[in-house]
């Protein structure tokens, strides 16, 4: 959940969108104990140095973190399952971000979507661990051949919901992602609540939900801070 991510972006609130797309680990919920518990037990098993590989493992699928390592003799997609698993197993302290349900709990159905590098099944456990409802559009590992930093999945979710990319709000935590929604044309605001190490990005960074509202004019969604 660190690093760079240089490219010059103008406010989000000096703009209004057609609908909101969220990543979830890191954005919408804190799982980083659970999923860094599971990875963690991987990485040792496998002779991988645990406190270089972790930050490396967030925001991408499991089966292209696997693929990246090039581990002599591993099978990504065998692993990814495997890991996937031990995830659904463990679940345990994962919780909503600061505001997050009240957030959701303001939009629209028809104008938000989720778009995780999760597994359906996973997505759902953690979802539901946190108390977030699954909407009505969500892309999940399965519906894209490739995954983030690849652009598809968010233009996958952007068609689904009837609009274009570019009309679109990203809210992201990990550079995978924040390179993806880049990739696809969309406004991104970086939501730092999980982040370990301060992220280099020119986007807007959020700590959480808190302090974030949205209003809605002629079909055009907007966000503000109360008080500004």
């Amino acid at each position: 959940m660190n690093g760079r991510v240089g490219v010059l972006a103008v406010s989000v609130f000096e703009r209004n969108y057609s609908a909101f797309m969220f990543d979830m680990d890191g954005t919408l919920i804190n799982s980083t104990a659970a999923a860094e518990r599971v990875w963690a037990k991987w990485a040792e098993q496998h002779g991988l140095d645990v406190k270089t590989f972790l930050p490396t493992m967030h925001g991408a699928r499991a089966v292209d973190t696997v693929r990246r390592l090039g581990l002599p003799g591993v099978v990504p997609e065998e692993e990814a399952a495997k890991i996937t698993q031990a995830e659904l197993d463990d679940v345990e302290g994962i919780v909503a971000l600061p505001g997050a349900i009240a957030f959701l709990a303001g939009l629209p159905r028809s104008i938000w979507a989720i778009v995780t590098s999760s597994p359906l099944d996973l997505a759902k456990r953690r979802l539901a661990t946190a108390g977030i409802p699954v909407p009505d559009c969500l892309i999940t590992a399965e519906d894209v051949t490739a995954g983030k930093p690849s652009p598809d999945c968010y233009l996958l979710a952007a068609r689904k919901l009837g609009v274009s990319a570019v009309n679109c709000l990203v809210f992201e935590d990990a550079v995978p992602g924040i390179i993806a929604g880049d990739a696809a044309g969309a406004e991104v605001l970086v939501i730092t609540a999980t982040h370990t190490h301060p992220i280099e990005t020119a986007h807007t960074t959020m700590p959480n939900y808190e302090n974030l509202n949205t209003g809605i004019d002629d079909d055009r969604i907007f966000l503000f801070q109360p008080g500004t």
